[in-house]
């Protein structure tokens, strides 16, 4: 369901600035945009993909040909109504859409004394990297998020995906990353990953899930107020036990094994701190691995603009926002995963609330019940399936941590041990890792856990906060701020001026008041 642009990049800064410019057009800055539009507001959507729907939404190219996209997601029906209404908003000219737009910052403008400011968003567009700016009242900012990852050794073979990453293959082109997936990690993305590749025809000898599912039961409030995502779940686990797929539960995936691709897997029993248990390792054999150990809120724009942070339930930082989705930036809002990860149903209705706000319209009580009754859940799932600080004894001194810097963990425990690096701000400036083209976003969690080990875990010790992940990046990029552990033994989140790479030719051609600070 392509929308096509109503502007072309050139043509994208307006003399004139819109009334909301929306960053993200998944779930929540969808839902935000097409509510805003309905309330009378001009909009300007812009995202970084060809279709609207984000990560969650994705769906195969029109060429493909796929008769029936709405049979890999659940809940296509809320994102069909909002996108059929999108594409009406913009044929009337209130929503422009700009798809294939990186926003790599935000910056306000200077205004007349006492007005509020506008807001410069500056974006590189479609595969020529064109140069296009858009001019706004406010910001809204539904970045979404990406995956956890906690290496293990053979994580770097061929075959070794993400679980996200395993079903957007599935999701938008209809292929699977191999024909017998083991699914591992933790955190209810599993069953769902698991359910769509067997009914697209691989096979799924095991879900192995590191968490208990018993920790639920501590948050039983939470679950009886939400009894749709017990049927969903009970009907995700109604699938794996028709297909006959295993449910490894306190298990994980300690190594993968294979030469040219993976060819097999060593899982493993963990304790109650996700520690190996000696004696219990056990080969399945496969062809891929499909991984994934939650999300990490995406936040290098809020950060950068100043927007305070706190810690969320599953160990991530993530943006403070109060009732009507504020940020602690005036004229900025944010909506979705960036407010701490809680799926699809609570981004749309975040969206929607904000969209209220930014219109000066009040949000009714249903809508505002049905947040905190979602966003109840959310901690519950964030707290049910946090990684425990013992995962790092899975790592030997040769598993490469960093990917793209090649660093092995062995080298990150001696800046550690010898060099007296106590946070991933230290071990990036002695390692390298983290400095690569990702920025940190693969390997993020496990250097801020080996380099939090040192500088918190007399602190956090049980408490598991010693190998919490921090905000995208959370190594750093050159000239960012430090990043000491804060009291959870959780690093600061970066704020850094860019979000994304960018032409050294956009940043020649913009006059001095539109760049972004040097220190972020």
């Amino acid at each position: 369901m392509p929308t096509s642009p109503s502007d072309s990049p050139a043509t994208a800064a307006q003399a004139a600035p819109v009334d909301l410019a929306v960053v993200g057009a998944g779930p929540a800055g969808l839902a935000a945009a097409v509510t805003a539009a309905g309330f009378g507001l001009r909009v300007t959507l812009l995202d970084a993909g060809e279709r609207t729907g984000g990560q969650f939404y994705r769906h195969p190219a029109p060429d493909l040909g796929a008769a029936r996209p709405e049979a890999l997601h659940h809940g296509w029906a809320a994102f069909a109504a909002r996108h059929a209404a999108l594409r009406a908003h913009a044929a009337a000219g209130r929503i422009t859409h700009l798809p294939a737009h990186h926003v790599w910052t935000v910056v306000p403008q200077a205004a007349a004394p006492a007005a509020p400011p506008t807001w410069l968003l500056h974006a590189v567009a479609g595969p020529d990297e064109v140069p296009a700016t858009v001019r706004a009242r406010a910001v809204l900012l539904a970045t979404g998020a990406y995956e956890r990852q906690l290496p293990f050794p053979g994580w770097t073979l061929p075959g070794v995906v993400g679980a996200g990453g395993a079903q957007a293959m599935l999701k938008s082109g209809l292929v699977l990353p191999g024909r017998r997936v083991v699914v591992a990690g933790s955190g209810p993305l599993l069953l769902a990953v698991a359910g769509s590749l067997a009914a697209a025809g691989a096979r799924v000898p095991a879900v192995v899930e590191a968490a208990a599912y018993t920790a639920y039961a501590a948050h039983l409030p939470a679950l009886l107020r939400n009894p749709g995502k017990l049927a969903e779940g009970a009907t995700y686990g109604s699938a794996l036990l028709h297909r006959h797929i295993r449910l490894l539960t306190r298990h994980a995936v300690t190594e993968a094994h294979g030469t040219d691709r993976v060819e097999a897997v060593t899982v493993a029993r963990l304790d109650r701190d996700w520690r190996p248990l000696p004696g219990t390792a056990r080969r399945i054999p496969c062809d891929a691995v499909a991984v994934g150990h939650g999300l990490v809120p995406q936040l290098e724009l809020a950060t950068a603009l100043g927007c305070a942070t706190r810690s969320s339930a599953d160990g991530t930082v993530a943006l403070e926002l109060d009732a009507l989705q504020r940020t602690s930036v005036p004229g900025i809002w944010s909506a979705g995963e960036t407010g701490g990860v809680g799926g699809a149903q609570l981004a749309l209705v975040e969206g929607e609330i904000a969209a209220h706000a930014i219109a000066g319209r009040p949000v009714s009580a249903a809508l505002a019940r049905r947040r905190a009754r979602l966003r109840a859940f959310a901690d519950a799932m964030g707290r049910a399936h946090r990684p425990g600080t013992g995962w790092t004894g899975w790592l030997r001194e040769d598993t490469d941590v960093c990917r793209c810097e090649e660093v092995p963990a062995g080298r990150i425990r001696e800046a550690v041990a010898d060099l007296g690096a106590r946070d991933a701000r230290t071990v990036k400036l002695l390692t390298r890792a983290g400095m690569g083209w990702c920025q940190g976003r693969m390997c993020g969690p496990a250097v801020a856990a080996l380099a939090g080990a040192a500088g918190a875990a007399g602190a956090a010790g049980a408490s598991g906060a010693a190998g919490a992940v921090g905000a995208p990046g959370a190594v750093g990029a050159p000239g960012a701020a430090a990043h000491a552990p804060c009291a959870g033994g959780e690093p600061e989140p970066d704020r850094r001026p860019l979000s994304c790479p960018v032409p050294l030719r956009h940043l020649a051609e913009l006059p001095p008041a539109e760049l972004p600070p040097a220190d972020g």
